[in-house]
């Protein structure tokens, strides 16, 4: 084990001991602990988004913290530590490249079958029962959307084109639009979302990749927005929905006019 790993697991040691660690650090248990690995994970893909690797250094460090956070919580309920843990996944990995690892056949073409089908077995090996197990729970609702649907197109249950989908999506937002009630305002808002993945999964498309996009866009020409009215000595907040639907325009034909 590395000098500074050593470390980083005799400072978390010291931090939960019983008698004279930190007392926030102590009441701390897997639950509590959850959100701020959720926390750290998002700030790792932010640092990568915006290529600041100096920070990107600093999110790993703390993304490390929660393994390591977690694996010392294992340890003192007789659980696992995090040599366990590690041992883990360099077994999980290797069993997952046996093209690499072992004598498993190569071809480029078997990739994704072959990565499939390996994690197939691991979920089985688990008690799965259904091509629905596995995928988690904490997932965000559009990831999870798309992975419930990968799942299931692999058993043929899936749209043959984006015709079906499409045709689903209208459906759904017109159910939205005569829902009578809060309960099914919900529930035909979820169908009506759950459907829009399915229709951008159709063209081979990302959910979340798209979605991502959309909202950097938005954010994008609002900003613009914001900048174009305060050149005109006026606050974007303060004005009419016409007059900030003339600047919307006038921010969209910019880009425009920039496009090559």
């Amino acid at each position: 084990m590395s000098e500074q790993l050593h470390r980083l697991l005799s400072i978390m040691a010291r931090l939960r001991d019983p008698e004279h660690g930190c007392e926030w650090d102590r009441a701390q248990d897997f639950a509590t602990i959850a959100p701020y690995t959720i926390e750290e994970a998002y700030e790792v893909a932010d640092a990568i988004a915006r290529a600041d690797f100096q920070e990107l250094r600093e999110e790993l460090g703390d993304l490390l913290l929660q393994v390591v956070f977690h694996s010392r919580m294992a340890e003192e309920a007789g659980l696992f530590d995090f040599e366990d843990v590690a041992r883990s996944i360099a077994s999980k990995m290797e069993a997952r490249h046996p093209h690499i690892f072992g004598d498993g056949a190569s071809g480029e073409e078997d990739r994704e079958t072959r990565w499939e089908a390996i994690k197939a077995r691991e979920r089985a090996a688990k008690g799965a029962s259904s091509a629905m197990d596995g995928i988690a729970l904490a997932l965000p609702a559009l990831l999870r959307a798309e992975k419930l649907q990968k799942r299931a197109a692999r058993d043929g249950f899936d749209w043959p084109d984006p015709d079906g989908p499409a045709a689903k999506l209208s459906e759904e937002a017109m159910e939205l639009a005569t829902a009578s009630c809060d309960d099914t305002r919900l529930e035909e808002a979820g169908d009506l979302l759950f459907a829009a993945v399915n229709l951008v999964r159709a063209y081979g498309i990302a959910p979340e990749d798209a979605l991502h996009a959309a909202n950097r866009k938005f954010e994008r020409r609002y900003r613009a927005m914001e900048a174009l009215a305060g050149r005109q000595g006026r606050s974007f907040a303060g004005l009419s929905l016409e007059q900030q639907e003339r600047l919307w325009l006038d921010v969209k034909s910019s880009e425009s006019d920039k496009t090559p």
